[in-house]
């Protein structure tokens, strides 16, 4: 199929990505919701040409398609002895667990005010002054 096929198929244009990244057919579940409607109809992607647009979707067996993330076996973790695993790094599930985000909060809204910002920028200058004037004499 050529990606124009896809499109009219699919009633959409395909993301810029498809476009210029032979990653993006990979046949990984994960990859793209794209990817998983694909494999679930029991196709795989093959034969990627992306200069010419186009490439060949394979239809696969249910045995071709073992490993796949949707039939792996279910992660159960170990249960809970209350003793410190050995060779694990104490950071190693610090964020574990929920939070909730308060309703009306803005995840998209900058960090820091304009006036912030360039306080922050002049501290980082007054820093870096003082970091050369150390290297100058070091220097001497």
């Amino acid at each position: 199929m050529t990606f124009s096929e896809i499109e009219t198929v699919t009633g959409t244009k395909l993301p810029p990505k498809a476009q210029h990244s032979r990653t993006w057919w990979s046949n990984n579940a994960s990859n793209n919701v794209m990817t998983k409607i694909w494999l679930d109809a029991g196709f795989e992607s093959a034969q990627v040409d992306m200069k010419g647009r186009k490439l060949v979707f394979r239809r696969v067996t249910s045995d071709a398609r073992r490993g796949m993330a949707e039939d792996a076996p279910e992660f159960k973790p170990a249960e809970d002895s209350g003793e410190k695993k050995q060779n694990r790094h104490p950071a190693l599930g610090a964020m574990k667990g929920l939070f909730t985000i308060e309703p009306g909060y803005d995840l998209t809204s900058p960090m820091y005010t304009d006036e912030e910002w360039a306080e922050i920028e002049k501290e980082m200058e007054e820093d870096w002054d003082q970091i050369e004037q150390g290297m100058a004499s070091w220097k001497k």
